[in-house]
């Protein structure tokens, strides 16, 4: 079973991989919760590359996030 949630959903524990840059980005990442791993779904990336290896340190699609 996995739980998806958004950043501002998830539940109080640390966001994964905190120095990756999609948790900075405007197109906000989804978090994918399974009983023992957390996966960052990006929502603009092409299908097959939707889960990318973190820490996401450079990414051509990323925009930063207003605010």
């Amino acid at each position: 079973m996995s739980i998806l949630y958004n950043l501002h959903e998830m539940p109080d524990e640390p966001v994964p991989y905190p120095e990756s840059l999609c948790h900075r980005c405007a197109a906000p990442p989804r978090y994918v919760r399974t009983k023992t791993s957390v996966f960052i779904l990006c929502p603009v990336m092409p299908e097959e590359k939707k889960y990318p290896p973190q820490p996401v340190l450079k990414c051509p699609l990323f925009r930063p996030r207003d605010g």
